[in-house]
Order: C-alpha cells, then sequence, then structure tokens
C-alpha cells in the first residue's frame, strides 16, 4: 500500500517561508519521480515543481520558479518543497504525487505537469499566505 503523507503546511505572512515535506512508504520511493500540485478554492488543481527519481533534475512552474525549491532525500524516503518570498496567491492545498512510470523523466511541463502521469497522492496540506 502505497502512502503519501505531506506536513509543514501552515499560515504565514506575505514575503515569508515554509517548507513542506511528502514522507512516502510502501513503493521502492528512488525508482520514482515524484511532483507537488496545488489546488485553490474553486480552481483546478496546478502543477507546482516535480524532481526526477534521483533528484539530479527538476522542473517549475512559471509562476513559483526563483522562489521555491524542490528537493529529495531517497534514504529517507521524503520530498521537500521550500517555498521562499510566499504571496497572497500561493495560497492553496499543497499535495504531493508520485509518477506512475518507473525512472521516467521528461523535461517538460506537458508530462510532468499533469496530474494524470501521478498515481498516488497525499491528502494535502493546506498553505494560507495572508497580505
Amino acid at each position: 500500500q502505497v502512502q503519501l503523507v505531506e506536513s509543514g503546511g501552515g499560515l504565514v505572512q506575505a514575503g515569508g517561508s515554509l517548507r513542506l515535506s511528502c514522507a512516502a512508504s510502501g513503493r521502492t520511493f528512488s525508482r520514482y519521480a515524484m511532483g507537488w500540485f496545488r489546488q485553490a478554492p474553486g480552481k483546478e488543481r496546478e502543477f507546482v515543481a516535480a524532481i526526477s527519481y534521483g533528484g539530479g533534475n527538476t522542473l517549475y512552474a512559471v509562476s513559483v520558479k526563483g522562489r521555491f525549491a524542490i528537493s529529495r532525500d531517497n534514504a529517507k524516503n521524503t520530498m521537500y518543497l521550500q517555498m521562499n518570498s510566499l504571496k497572497p496567491e500561493d495560497t492553496a492545498v499543497y499535495y504531493c504525487a508520485t509518477d506512475r512510470a518507473i525512472r521516467r523523466w521528461d523535461t517538460t511541463t506537458s508530462a510532468m505537469g499533469v496530474p494524470s502521469t501521478y498515481d498516488y497522492w497525499g491528502q494535502g496540506t493546506q498553505v494560507t499566505v495572508s497580505s
């Protein structure tokens, strides 16, 4: 049984920082790319960032590039999202997800940036940025 558990969300003022974690179990973590998505009320789930199975390649949405950093520790089966310079428009529920294909990496958001690329999802963690 694959499980993904996010943590680290909370309330922060604009300009502040948060670090999200995603703890994975039930799958050989190091064989799968991982991603972060977010969903604000009334909006569709949108891509935030993705990282290759080895951690050497990353991909970001334009809206977060330069402010967010995705990383992973395969020894700890954990992925992270460091979020800096947060804006009110970053307010959303943040989800982590694991790629459905083993050892896949594509440098385009048309592949790694779509929810259908991923098969297991966490329950989400709320991030609220106040102005």
